[in-house]
């Protein structure tokens, strides 16, 4: 058989491969479908932040001076910038973490799918995780805290870019962090501490205007601050910029630095993710 004929009949076959995009829809959808069948971490993922909003909020429910608004208003943009980070940076973290230390990173190299691929399955359970937890979190604050939806379609678009550039920065730091962690029973600690840590200064548990100027400064250095900045910006009256650090919102500020982390996550993602766990070299 000439060369030609082996070319002719190997190119269709080739041909028929899906690509990375198809293949990260059906790797998303098995994502989707293997979370959902984990029942306590479902009711884990999507209760946390929503007790912590009725613990908070009940404790803390008194008018905010001169905001125009109420403490409990304040933890509902707050807490869904908590869900939205937990379910990219803490999930990803903690779950990418424990595939590379039981091998399956290492099994799905060694196919053929693209690397690409598994990554989009990844965004895509981020995503659907991160809108439905969202949802959750915004039904809550406006049937039982008064928080009103945005009248204008500019406020809906800050919403959705605020959103997207957060996610994305956060699940990308997710990814590299996933690197840090020398096995599975270790991954929860690293990746849950300085998840704790950031809530407290960026705005999350505490206050914006009752945390002390330098740990707002080390919370600004992380995205997690900015989100909860922008999701206030979005959700509460414009009375209540007064609670923040720089008295307004700052949404150009917001904008540029959540692209830089999803810029500086890709790049720590290319420099530091490993398929294989550091005792396999």
């Amino acid at each position: 058989m000439t060369t030609t004929a082996v070319r002719t009949r190997t190119e269709p076959a080739a041909a028929r491969l899906p690509g990375a995009w198809t293949l990260g829809l059906h790797r998303g959808a098995l994502e989707i479908k293997q979370f959902f069948r984990q029942r306590e971490q479902v009711v884990f993922t999507f209760s946390f932040p929503v007790v912590f909003l009725f613990l908070f909020a009940s404790i803390f429910h008194d008018d905010v001076r001169g905001s125009g608004v109420t403490a409990s208003q304040l933890y509902v943009p707050a807490m869904m910038a908590s869900g939205i980070m937990s379910t990219s940076f803490q999930s990803l973290g903690i779950s990418i973490a424990i595939e590379r230390d039981e091998k399956v990173l290492r099994r799905l190299r060694g196919t053929p799918m693209p690397p690409t691929a598994y990554f989009l399955g990844k965004i895509w359970l981020v995503l659907f995780t991160g809108v439905l937890e969202t949802a959750i979190l915004l039904l809550v604050g406006t049937t039982c805290y008064d928080v009103d939806l945005p009248s204008d379609a500019g406020r809906w678009f800050d919403f959705a870019w605020i959103f997207m550039l957060g996610m994305t920065g956060c699940a990308l730091l997710g990814i590299a962090i996933s690197s840090v962690p020398k096995s599975a029973k270790s991954a929860s600690s690293v990746v849950v501490l300085p998840f704790l840590v950031l809530q407290f200064i960026s705005g999350v548990y505490i206050s914006i205007d009752t945390i002390p100027d330098w740990m707002l400064d080390i919370g600004a250095l992380f995205p997690l601050k900015w989100l909860c900045q922008g999701l206030r910006g979005v959700f509460l009256p414009d009375s209540a910029r007064v609670l923040e650090q720089a008295g307004s919102w700052e949404f150009g500020r917001i904008a540029l630095v959540l692209a830089a982390w999803c810029v500086g996550g890709l790049a720590l993602c290319l420099l530091t993710f490993r398929w294989k766990n550091r005792r396999e070299g």
